[in-house]
């Protein structure tokens, strides 16, 4: 079974996994991977004191080989000009 990584970049910070996760595929991975962003995203509108107008989070997924994928989200608000 192979292992993946997943790193973390949040508004340009990141945070390498070095223990990964052994998963059956790749699909596995990506969901793993998107369920994980889920939970930063949400973790960062629950805060809304700390999140800028615009943040931009991702997961980088790679496996022993190099990288696999990518996951982004983007969180921005527009405020009208009145």
């Amino acid at each position: 079974m192979p292992r993946y990584y997943f790193d973390l970049l949040d508004g340009g910070v990141l945070a390498c996994d070095e223990e990964g996760l052994l998963l059956p595929n790749l699909q596995a991975a990506q969901a793993e991977a998107a369920r994980s962003l889920a939970d930063m995203a949400r973790d960062a509108v629950d805060d809304l004191t700390a999140t800028p107008d615009k943040r931009d989070m991702a997961i980088e997924v790679r496996d022993a080989a190099g990288p696999v994928m990518q996951v982004k989200f983007t969180f921005e608000i527009e405020r009208s000009k009145h």
